[in-house]
């Protein structure tokens, strides 16, 4: 990652870190059960959360395993989950801070690694993935949560402008078929994948990017003038809410 983009990730969300916490949409949903669900199999696993935010992956881990460490570029995000980890006594979370394209582990330091909502501001997919491959003891698991691009051009662009122009950081929502062929190119193999829909309040999807009026009303000019096929597909309602795909998957 290049230090530009490195500061705009930074910048962006360290500002930001309280509101991540308390954000319904992280906080909660049928993902964090699932994830949870997942994990319960392997009791004594140590997890890496990769891009950790405000914590609510790691948070929902360390329930059922044995160690967390909550990785993530911002300290300031960091300095969040260590604090609601206090005031959730979960004592098995420690937290690290860096990129995911250079994790600082030795090899084979972990038996999962997860991340959830982060991977869309990577600056190299590939590249991260390579290194939880690395990180992850022979047969480990790695499960991704994001949000999923529908792939049709018209859709796709959509998507990714009004990623961009709430969040300049935003490098890009992949298409499933993306996911599988760069996790497959990393040497995991999927077998469990999840897809659902996730409904965004308009007002606080923005407030919780700090998003500048102007740009905020970009994105509803946007969606004004979006064809029907897009305003159905993404349902955009009168206030600007709107659902997107979201993608889950496990692979070894």
């Amino acid at each position: 990652m290049n230090n530009n983009h490195r500061s705009l990730v930074d910048g962006q969300f360290g500002e930001q870190a309280q509101a991540y916490l308390h954000s319904a949409v992280h906080a909660q949903g049928s993902d964090l059960e699932r994830l949870a669900s997942w994990l319960a199999a392997m009791p004594d696993a140590r997890v890496l959360d990769m891009g950790c935010g405000a914590g609510h992956a790691s948070f929902a881990a360390a329930n059922v395993v044995a160690s967390v460490v909550a990785y993530d570029l911002s300290d300031r995000m960091l300095a969040v989950v260590n604090e609601a980890a206090q005031a959730r006594n979960l004592s098995n979370i420690t937290t690290c801070q860096g990129m995911a394209e250079y994790l600082p582990f030795g090899d084979s330091e972990f038996d999962v690694v997860i991340s959830r909502y982060s991977a869309h501001h990577w600056h190299d997919v590939g590249r991260a993935l390579r290194e939880a491959k690395r990180v992850l003891k022979p047969g480990g698991t790695l499960i991704v949560i994001d949000i999923c691009s529908p792939g049709r051009p018209t859709l796709d662009v959509f998507l990714q402008t009004i990623e961009m122009l709430r969040d300049p950081s935003h490098v890009r929502d992949y298409t499933q078929g993306e996911w599988l062929t760069q996790v497959n190119e990393a040497g995991f193999t999927v077998h469990d994948l999840r897809n659902e829909r996730l409904t965004l309040e308009f007002s606080s999807w923005v407030s919780r990017m700090n998003t500048p009026s102007e740009l905020v009303e970009a994105i509803r000019l946007l969606q004004n003038k979006a064809t029907d096929e897009v305003r159905r597909y993404f349902e955009v309602a009168a206030d600007g809410s709107f659902a997107s795909d979201r993608l889950m998957f496990m692979a070894q």
